[in-house]
């Protein structure tokens, strides 16, 4: 069974093929739930709905297909994946082994003046949130924590990061919007640049793993690990 999918192309770059433009299109609507676990979507519907030809969508769900977000269904489409709280705790937990302690080398040995590149990109965060829009929200903060990685001088691993983040999609924000708890997720990030630029190594640390932590009690039910995960919009 296919659904309709109330979805529109965003502005992007303009360097971007338009199969680039689809995927960062969809990607958007998978991390923000506006595409359902579960659910089954068509390239040709998906197309009428973004204006353009089925081919690129076709080649776009294809990239998320090896990211893991997406399952093609033989005639149908591609389905959305669906997680368990227990695909999130281990995809989340790899995530703080890796990013914890690269904050920590980065506060020690980072360029000041690139990381203050990123304090723009950590207001629009807390803009986007302000807002209640959860898409700008996630492309923001994907910029910025991607961004800041990339301060440590590792493209494999901001690539491990990357992927990490497109398969778990941020289950639980729109929890995190509904407890008011956004907001506060949203300032840590100019905290963790003040505490990385003063080098604060341990201290910044300690901040990235409770923003990490922070939405992982959004989704987790304790004592029940292996059911499904709630919709993450």
């Amino acid at each position: 069974m296919t659904a309709k999918s109330p979805l529109q192309l965003p502005t992007v770059p303009e360097r971007l093929s338009i199969r680039e433009h689809v995927a960062h299109a969809l990607r958007a609507a998978l991390i923000a739930g506006r595409l359902r676990p579960g659910t089954v979507y068509s390239a040709p519907q998906l197309a009428a709905d973004f204006g353009v030809s089925a081919t690129p969508v076709r080649e776009a769900m294809l990239d998320l297909v090896r990211e893991g977000m997406v399952e093609p269904v033989r005639n149908k489409g591609f389905r959305v994946t669906e997680l368990s709280r227990r695909d999130l705790a281990d995809y989340l937990a790899v995530r703080e082994l890796i990013e914890v302690p690269t904050v920590g080398e980065i506060a020690r040995t980072a360029d000041l003046s690139a990381l203050e590149e990123l304090r723009p990109v950590a207001r629009r965060i807390v803009t986007a949130a302000r807002r209640g829009d959860l898409v700008a929200f996630l492309e923001a903060d994907r910029r910025f924590h991607l961004g800041l990685l990339q301060l440590g001088r590792n493209r494999r691993l901001v690539e491990v990061v990357g992927d990490l983040r497109g398969h778990s999609r941020l289950y639980g924000l729109s929890r995190l919007a509904e407890s008011g708890q956004l907001m506060e997720s949203a300032q840590e990030h100019e905290r963790l640049l003040d505490l990385v630029s003063a080098r604060d190594a341990e201290a910044a640390e300690g901040c990235m793993r409770g923003h990490l932590r922070r939405l992982r009690t959004q989704w987790e039910e304790p004592g029940e690990p292996e059911g499904p995960a709630p919709p993450p919009g």
